[in-house]
């Protein structure tokens, strides 16, 4: 849910002036889109899914517009293009045999992420899987649309299953009590860490990095271009945010939050990882190196150390947090 969208929110209110940006010459033509013909682009889709009150969600989550700010799609690297809003990731993996999706965004973030996946130049219905990194509204919102406009199978952590065919979380994510419920997702199929999930000639591998949530899941495939090979990291989000009341140090109702987190910080350091990718671009300054990249550095989203300070990132914030826990 909340990740490090509020702390990050600033940075992104100054990525809104180029949420749009000049598209890279690997896309077609007809991905150059306004935000407007975003709106119209993904208008159809307006009127099969239960409309949103404005004001209701500003309350809710003073967020979500902002994270909603449509964002063009764009090629990340070889058959990998983001194809999700300014706050929100969502990535494409494609091949001739199909296309695997990671992440929804929010219930409304759906339109917005099928006009992206038609203007890179792919056909929705030709989405086969649809993965999630954890099941939050935030990231998976978007997921039952998505599932129903592609005809594509869902799948994740047992835990993550439970909830997104719920449509709301449960006892023990940190944010219970905190988090949205959502549009319920029609039978999740159940992953084994570890074990690639494959769609035609394209294979990702999940790693069980939980502790934001019990189900998180890391992503990690590879894409090339040409002869050069990239290894992939699409890494869950790592921050330890709850509602009141929640200690990570000593929850009955999720005792192995911290030994989750050490788990997924040492995953995350041993993972090859030539460029990094997470639910938040903002958490992995994206925006900051795709401008780079834009402005002339071919291998600005690339990063020998991405995961490695991903993770010490995480490992410094869980650190903070629990030395407020025992300072209670």
């Amino acid at each position: 849910m909340l990740d490090a969208g509020n702390l990050d929110r600033r940075r992104d209110q100054r990525e809104r002036s180029r949420r749009m940006p000049t598209t890279p010459t690997s896309l077609p033509a007809r991905a150059i889109l306004t935000a407007g013909a975003l709106a119209l682009f993904a208008s159809p889709l307006h009127s099969q899914t239960r409309p949103v009150d404005s004001a209701s969600r500003a309350r809710e989550c003073p967020s979500c517009a902002e994270w909603n700010a449509p964002h063009a799609p764009f090629r990340v690297f070889g058959n990998t293009y983001y194809v999700g809003t300014n706050g929100l990731s969502a990535v494409l993996i494609t091949s001739p045999a199909g296309h695997i999706l990671i992440d929804g965004g929010l219930p409304e973030s759906a339109p917005l992420i099928i006009a992206n996946i038609r203007a890179a130049g792919f056909r929705v219905e030709d989405v086969k899987l649809i993965l999630n990194s954890h099941a939050h509204y935030d990231h998976a919102g978007g997921i039952a649309e998505l599932q129903r406009a592609s005809g594509g199978e869902v799948a994740g952590r047992a835990w993550s299953a439970n909830v997104m065919e719920r449509g709301a979380t449960v006892s023990d994510d940190p944010q219970f009590g905190l988090a949205l419920p959502y549009p319920a997702v029609r039978s999740v199929r159940h992953i084994v860490e570890g074990q690639p999930l494959r769609v035609g000639t394209l294979s990702v591998t999940p790693h069980f990095t939980g502790g934001h949530t019990p189900g998180g899941t890391t992503w990690t495939w590879r894409s090339c271009e040409s002869d050069t090979c990239a290894d992939i990291v699409y890494a869950d989000s790592q921050t330890p945010v709850s509602a009141d009341g929640f200690l990570f140090s000593k929850s009955s109702s999720y005792p192995t939050a911290v030994a989750d987190f050490e788990h997924g910080f040492t995953v995350l350091e041993t993972l090859s990882c030539d460029i990094l990718l997470t639910p938040h671009p903002s958490q992995s300054k994206l925006w900051e190196r795709l401008s780079a990249r834009e402005n002339g550095d071919a291998r600005a989203l690339f990063g020998a150390t991405g995961c490695k300070d991903y993770a010490a990132d995480g490992r410094r914030q869980l650190s903070q947090r629990l030395a407020r826990e025992r300072a209670r």
